[in-house]
């Protein structure tokens, strides 16, 4: 196949499919005694893996994994791969907490911890820095106490829940100034309407990107079958 011919195979542009293979995304082409590109059906099995797992765990990561395929690193492709579906079910993990919290933010305020978490074992909590967390007070999401003394933050029930959700929005690419409103009606009345809509928002995201990995998992063992025969138990 000419690059145009794998372009219009794939949906894509023919200097996309020059870009892929330049970023070892495809195998090198082999060339024509004029230099031309030639492409089979490895290169056409390779572009539309990658351009199913693009949609479900990002280009960067995506990326990644069709060159370590390419370059035969069959198990650190599918640590990716499996990195990419563990993103999914922590972030489906993060929800059900979530709404965990809004059930009880129905029933009244949350209760107070009697010490509270520092803010290390917050960040450990949620799987994100120390750093993160300082950010996000500094942008009014969260309003830890601090500790007599020491001066050290102090997380309690309330904001460890505060936390759990800024971070679950920002997962889903909202700004802070669409995090703060949802974050205040949350603390001042235990408003969650809007919290509501978020995080539908956000599972719909969620179930896009476990469809896309599914289908790209398919053709992922596709293009391994070209690459060489699957090695079988």
């Amino acid at each position: 196949m000419r690059p145009v011919d794998l372009a219009r195979a794939a949906g894509v542009s023919s200097q996309q499919v020059r870009n892929l293979e330049a970023l070892g995304v495809l195998p090198e082409a082999e060339r024509s005694d004029t230099g031309y590109r030639r492409y089979d059906e490895r290169h056409l099995a390779a572009l539309l893996a990658y351009n199913a797992l693009t949609p479900g765990m990002g280009a960067p990561d995506a990326r990644e994994l069709m060159r370590a395929l390419g370059a035969g690193s069959v198990d650190d492709a599918l640590a990716r791969l499996d990195a990419a579906h563990a993103s999914l079910h922590q972030g489906r993990a993060s929800l059900v907490e979530i709404e965990k919290t809004l059930g009880a933010v129905s029933q009244g305020p949350a209760n107070e911890d009697s010490g509270g978490l520092r803010v290390g074992e917050v960040a450990r909590l949620l799987g994100v820095r120390p750093s993160a967390l300082r950010v996000w007070e500094s942008a009014e999401l969260l309003t830890p106490s601090r500790e007599p003394g020491t001066g050290y933050r102090l997380y309690s029930a309330q904001d460890v829940r505060d936390a759990r959700v800024v971070h679950t929005l920002r997962q889903s690419h909202y700004l802070f100034d669409r995090i703060r409103p949802i974050v205040e009606g949350l603390r001042r009345s235990g408003g969650t309407e809007e919290l509501k809509v978020a995080l539908a928002e956000r599972r719909a995201m969620l179930d896009r990107r476990a469809l896309a990995l599914l289908e790209a998992s398919a053709l992922v063992w596709r293009y391994l079958t070209r690459l060489s025969p699957p090695a079988r138990p």
